[in-house]
């Protein structure tokens, strides 16, 4: 074909059908109503046994690290739904060959998802509120945190959905690694409570690192400069490295078909 022929190459916007797919998975979600009631019965229950058999002292370690671990879990359900729209329904290809940038399909189902983990969210900033007000400074630091690891997780969940071929192995897998990194580390308890050479590790880890920022801000355990300068930066290069790189791979896997 003669190149003057060939009709122009339609550039999309990486944000095109952002609102649409975004309310359609909210719709999606909002329906999940085993999922919302677990989701709240499993906080209510940990904040129960938190309150009954643990010191007061860290009752505000549990709410604080009971809302880092919500977020923190978005993104288990995201790589799930990913999983399961693609091998089960198998309508990403559909979602791909439409308008619908990758960028957008990718953003747009994280942010639908979040939407079901929101009312416990709310619940426990509540709680929190209770146990420890926050002032401006804290609460801004908090959101801007919390939007940080909605990030990070939801991209690392998105990218790992890309590598399985089954829904029987990918649950296992999904529930051993967002626990592990959001239970085991120091999220729920204070950071001097983990072993001292491992301390450096656990702040460069996003779900503790945000609980141990959180601890700073809000006066309960200061952080000395060196650790504080490890969380904040190793926090915002993972954060903003694996959003960039989830929504590369989400382009990348638009063109694969995977």
């Amino acid at each position: 074909m003669n190149p003057e022929m060939e009709a122009p190459r339609v550039r999309r916007s990486p944000w095109t059908g952002l609102p649409g797919f975004f309310g359609t998975e909210s719709r999606v979600q909002l329906h999940e109503t085993p999922s919302l009631v677990s989701a709240l019965v499993i906080q209510v229950i940990f904040l129960v046994f938190v309150w009954l058999l643990a010191p007061p002292s860290y009752r505000v370690y549990a709410v604080v690290g009971a809302i880092v671990f919500s977020i923190f879990t978005v993104g288990e359900r995201v790589q799930n739904e990913a999983a399961y729209i693609r091998l089960d329904h198998k309508l990403n290809e559909l979602y791909h060959a439409s308008p619908l940038a990758p960028e957008s399909y990718f953003v747009g189902m994280a942010a639908g998802v979040l939407v079901l983990y929101l009312p416990p969210v709310l619940m426990l900033v509540v709680i929190l509120e209770l146990v420890h007000p926050l002032t401006a400074l804290p609460a801004l630091v908090f959101l801007a945190s919390l939007a940080g690891i909605w990030l990070f997780s939801s991209s690392m969940g998105y990218i790992i959905s890309t590598l399985f071929r089954d829904l029987r192995a990918i649950w296992p897998y999904s529930s051993l690694l967002f626990n592990l990194f959001g239970v085991l580390p120091p999220v729920f308890y204070p950071l001097a409570a983990f072993p001292g050479p491992l301390q450096p590790v656990a702040l460069l880890m996003p779900p503790s690192a945000v609980a141990a920022l959180m601890m700073d801000v809000m006066g309960v355990a200061p952080l000395a400069h060196g650790p504080l300068i490890l969380a904040v930066g190793g926090l915002l290069v993972e954060c903003v490295g694996v959003t960039l790189l989830g929504l590369r791979w989400a382009r990348r896997s638009a063109r694969e078909g995977g």
